[in-house]
């Protein structure tokens, strides 16, 4: 069969139009990023080693294991959110006029800019990376109330509280959704629940992967193989558009963490990390994968959970649960390389990653 027929096939067009768009973005991750690191190094926009926790009480073991990361390049994430919103308008308007010129029709096919499946994803992406941004760049500087600079917890809580009742609002609002599906049993309709539960997924999501942002390379590969998933199970649903906004995070990502496996050459930040969280949790939510989303992320129920438990019992026991929190530090303070925490947490997610794309599409059906 000629390349000219095959391109014609509309399955094989899909499965290549997500295919190329992660490649073209994880090449131009790749061009930019080594760009991007010599402006971070030049201007000496480095992270700050915590000494105090959310609850004001010092950090032993963090501080400890992690002095020698002082000055490390921070806002690696900008990276990430920038390339997409780039590629994103590119593909929608640059791609059509080279497919014309070349007269080859699969460029103008790759537009994936659709204000169904695209726009709300996108739109979480930049403004959590904006505001993400502004917290790096406090921290760098050491402004704020923060011990060390930076927004204070309950500041950020609250702007994830505004995007998360704007992402809200969209859903129940403007697209009518109000439906929660439960994979192998079916769709319930929870008419004004939507909205605290929509709010609920981006915060735990968001909130979690800022949570396990704290090894090189160990959220980066997590928010790989999440953001892989659902491309997955976009795919299968016929989100066409939304596989190849989800390939294109993972090209994106997988740029990223040659640079920033251990030792990193530079963090993602809040930038990072809040964005990509915030944008995992509106993805799941257009693919009507809640429920899967805690299954694919399960560390992130291990991570913000451990934070969790030893805030509760350092404030009403007075004691410690872990040597230090999330679960990821107290590892490392019982004496595990920080290499094999983050490949054992790789792995961990690898397979809660492939159940959970196992659940999400046989309970599709139902």
């Amino acid at each position: 069969m000629q390349l000219a027929q095959i391109q014609t096939i509309p399955e094989v067009v899909n499965v290549l139009k997500v295919l190329v768009t992660g490649a073209v973005s994880f090449f131009l991750a790749f061009l930019v990023i080594p760009l991007w690191t010599k402006i971070l190094y030049k201007y000496k926009i480095g992270v700050k080693i915590k000494s105090n926790s959310v609850d004001g009480q010092k950090l032993v073991y963090v501080n400890k294991l992690h002095a020698d990361k002082s000055g490390t390049p921070t806002m690696g994430g900008v990276i990430i959110w920038v390339v997409i919103l780039i590629l994103a308008f590119a593909s929608h308007y640059l791609f059509p006029y080279f497919a014309k010129r070349l007269d080859v029709n699969f460029i103008a096919r790759l537009d994936f800019l659709s204000r169904s499946q695209v726009w709300l994803p996108l739109f979480a992406l930049v403004t959590a990376g904006i505001l993400g941004l502004f917290d790096d760049f406090m921290s760098v500087r050491g402004w704020g109330k923060n011990k060390g600079g930076g927004m204070k917890f309950a500041m950020r809580f609250w702007w994830l509280i505004i995007i998360s009742v704007a992402g809200a609002w969209w859903f129940f609002g403007k697209l009518g959704w109000d439906i929660i599906h439960i994979p192998a049993v079916g769709d319930f309709s929870i008419g004004f629940w939507y909205i605290p539960v929509f709010m609920l997924v981006i915060i735990f999501s968001a909130i979690s992967s800022n949570e396990t942002d704290g090894l090189d390379g160990l959220n980066g590969g997590v928010m790989l193989m999440a953001f892989s998933s659902f491309a997955v199970l976009a795919f299968i649903q016929n989100k066409i558009d939304l596989a190849s906004f989800c390939a294109a995070v993972s090209g994106t990502l997988l740029a990223f963490l040659w640079f920033n496996v251990y030792p990193a050459r530079f963090f993602m930040g809040d930038t990072g990390a809040m964005s990509l969280g915030t944008t995992l949790g509106v993805v799941a939510m257009l693919t009507n994968s809640a429920l899967v989303l805690f299954v694919i992320v399960f560390i992130y129920v291990l991570e913000s959970g451990s934070a969790a438990i030893q805030l509760l019992s350092k404030r009403f026991l007075g004691r410690k649960i872990f040597l230090a929190a999330p679960i990821h530090h107290h590892f490392e303070a019982k004496g595990w390389p920080e290499p094999k925490i983050t490949m054992r947490a790789w792995i961990f997610t690898l397979v809660t990653a492939l159940v959970g794309v196992i659940i999400g599409i046989l309970g599709m059906g139902k």
